[in-house]
């Protein structure tokens, strides 16, 4: 069944919201973790000392502001997300890092409240695709940025890429807790295909789009470790497993860690991502 856009836009911000202190908690690993996919996009965005630089769906924040120190005192950081919780979290590390030129907003990614051709770069890391339409947060996107802007931003790949995720939602879907994901429904997965990337930036009015992959590395402890973090930060999934009865829940979490731990016993588990640039 099709999801309806306006529900899944009210449980994405209510989740969000509930655990965006969870993600502050984990903030020094997640930015470990994603620094190639974090170095990569800014190295491809190319900001210049004076710019405005938009940071979508910032989470925690850490992104943009390593922009924030290329643009220096005479430019600007926008960080923003749609979840408050989020923004005060990322108001607060940015003021730990002494950033004196970040502005902090609550910004809903597909209504923004800028100016048309109001900053100079864009940027979002794994952001559009759990967007109920990034068709039109590419658009919105598309009419804040200069002409002569540039955007990039982060996705993750295919499932098969990326089994630290893939793996616990296949379980759930296997034991019938969760339906099997809708084609273009929103998820981590979403814009895992690059042609379909392709269809939604050009389709926003933005230039043929350069894509090239990322590969990141999770240096999960033990297969505890993965159920932990994929519970504290994985919100959908959390609420799933959170509503079944402790029996049931251990039967998932045994299922997982069978699947998870001769990935962990070979090494960090790798994972990919899509990095993507576009004017």
């Amino acid at each position: 069944m099709p999801i309806d856009p306006d529900e899944y836009r009210q449980q994405s911000h209510e989740v969000w919201e509930r655990i965006a202190a969870n993600w502050g908690e984990e903030r020094e690993f997640i930015h470990s973790v994603t620094a190639p996919v974090n170095q990569r996009m800014i190295e491809r965005l190319d900001p210049k000392p004076g710019d405005t630089v938009l940071d979508l769906a910032a989470g925690t924040g850490d992104t943009g502001f390593l922009a924030a120190t290329i643009v220096g005192e005479d430019g600007r950081l926008i960080s923003t997300d749609f979840a408050l919780a989020m923004v005060d979290a990322a108001r607060g590390v940015s003021a730990e890092l002494g950033l004196g030129n970040v502005e902090h907003r609550v910004l809903d990614a597909e209504r923004m409240d800028l100016d048309d051709s109001s900053v100079d770069k864009v940027l979002c890391r794994f952001g559009y695709m759990l967007m109920a339409d990034p068709a039109v947060a590419l658009a919105e996107t598309r009419r804040v940025m200069r002409d002569d802007g540039r955007l990039c931003f982060a996705v993750w790949t295919t499932p098969d890429q990326n089994p630290w995720a893939f793996l616990p939602g296949l379980v759930l879907v296997e034991r019938g807790h969760l339906p099997p994901p809708e084609p273009g429904a929103p998820g981590i997965f979403a814009m895992g295909d690059p042609q379909r990337i392709r269809e939604l930036v050009t389709g926003a009015g933005l230039a043929e789009p350069e894509i090239e992959q990322v590969e990141v590395a999770w240096p999960y402890a033990d297969a505890d470790a993965h159920w932990s973090l994929t519970r504290k930060l994985a919100g959908p999934l959390a609420d799933v497993i959170d509503e079944l009865d402790e029996d049931e829940r251990e039967a998932v979490r045994a299922d997982v860690r069978s699947r998870i731990e001769p990935l962990i016993a070979d090494g960090p588990v790798t994972g990919r991502v899509h990095v993507v640039a576009t004017t």
